[in-house]
């Protein structure tokens, strides 16, 4: 396993930065997490269809994760991203041969590292 170094800086509120050593590397400047309520449209039987949605605070270049607070049989999350300023994208599988709908109005988690 890879050794992982770093410096963090603090501010009273927490971590400012985070830098880590190596090539390739890059700052971290903001971790995030954020509660949102959506409603996606109906994914199509077996296929995936990415949906956006307007997040404010979300920035081109983010690395972002979403949880979808319940289950639905037949349906998941095969990736997300940020595909424009204040936009977040996620696209949904359905491995099902009939359509399903996303429970409406679910409050879904997104956690993300800038």
């Amino acid at each position: 396993m890879a050794k992982y170094l770093g410096v963090a800086t603090d501010t009273l509120a927490g971590v400012q930065s985070l830098t880590m050593a190596g090539s390739g590397s890059s700052t971290v400047t903001a971790l995030y997490r954020k509660t949102v309520t959506l409603s996606p449209a109906s994914v199509a039987a077996n296929t995936t269809a990415e949906q956006t949605f307007t997040v404010p605070g979300l920035a081109v270049g983010d690395a972002v994760w979403v949880n979808k607070p319940t289950l639905q049989a037949g349906l998941g999350i095969a990736g997300a991203r940020v595909s424009a300023a204040n936009t977040l994208a996620i696209t949904f599988i359905n491995a099902t041969a009939s359509p399903i709908v996303p429970t409406a109005s679910e409050a879904y988690r997104i956690g993300g590292i800038r």
